[in-house]
């Protein structure tokens, strides 16, 4: 079988087998199709260690249409795709290469960029007024920085998934698996008084309100992804939070640092965050290594003459 081929059966492993999102599939493909389309080869067993080589240069050195050039972890995804690749083709028993053969470049440590305790306050406090509009804004900003979400799962949310009296419920996350996320008091608030004034039958947790519903169709109320991140950006503004691009993600880490900040273990924080492997988790520690120089900067030795 061609390699052509070959890369659509992995693509189909990845849907049916493995329950890979569909952006996860179509990152793939690209990348793959991207390997494909340089290589210009028809068989696996042309895959060598000097074509993979060569292949690594030219995503050093490709430039995008914007003069870009491909960031280090994005070249770094290609060959991860490349790799995932390979280890099918061993697998199904195809000649290929081995992809213990393939390393990973170095990646430079992560930079967390997060709101400090002033600037949070300032947005979480920044929707005012009663329209049904700001009671959900209110809602979601409690929500997404009460349980560290991604943007996509909070979009996915529906109203029955919710119990306000306990203040915690499953959600599916990434790969599929499923994990308990907590409400602090004035998320359940926010939630709580969101949901009664609502008088609609929709079974989605956020939707459009009033004259947002003209930039949809009637049936499809459900916020988006880019809707709830331009809410975000919409009330940092209105917060007067400069010098930082506020986004879902920003709460999401602002999340794990309070909790680590607070004495959270990384353990724990991993389970919340629905973090697969703990070495996602571990850039936060370098993230509270600098808020405690800070405090032993503060406060250590005051007392000495």
């Amino acid at each position: 079988m061609d390699l052509k081929n070959l890369i659509n059966n992995y693509l189909e492993y990845l849907e049916i087998e493995k329950n890979r999102s569909q952006r996860t599939i179509l990152n793939y493909a690209h990348y793959l199709n991207r390997f494909l389309k340089w290589s210009k080869i028809e068989k696996p067993k042309q895959i060598t260690p000097e074509l993979v080589r060569k292949y690594r240069i030219y995503l050093n050195r490709l430039i995008d249409q914007k003069g870009n050039a491909l960031k280090p972890i994005t070249q770094n995804y290609h060959v991860i795709a490349l790799r995932g690749f390979l280890s099918y083709l061993a697998k199904r028993d195809v000649e290929a290469l081995s992809p213990s053969k393939i390393e990973l470049a170095k990646q430079s440590q992560r930079q967390i960029e997060f709101l400090d305790e002033d600037e949070l306050n300032k947005l979480l406090d920044a929707p005012k007024g009663n329209k049904l509009a700001v009671l959900r804004d209110k809602a979601m900003l409690e929500t997404l920085f009460s349980t560290g979400m991604r943007v996509s799962e909070l979009s996915s949310l529906n109203k029955d998934q919710i119990d306000l009296d306990k203040g915690e419920f499953p959600i599916r996350g990434k790969g599929e698996k499923i994990r308990i996320v907590f409400l602090s008091d004035s998320a359940k608030q926010g939630l709580r008084i969101y949901l009664e004034a609502r008088q609609d039958l929709d079974n989605a947790l956020f939707i459009r309100h009033q004259a947002e519903k003209k930039q949809k169709k009637q049936d499809d109320l459900r916020l988006g992804v880019r809707s709830v991140q331009r809410i975000v950006k919409k009330y940092s503004k209105i917060a007067g939070i400069v010098g930082k691009n506020v986004t879902p993600h920003k709460l999401r880490h602002s999340f794990a640092t309070d909790l680590l900040q607070s004495g959270g273990d990384i353990r724990s924080i991993q389970q919340m965050l629905g973090h697969s492997s703990i070495t996602t988790t571990q850039v936060y520690t370098h993230v509270s290594d600098k808020y405690l120089r800070e405090i032993h900067r503060r406060f250590h030795g005051k007392r000495r003459l």
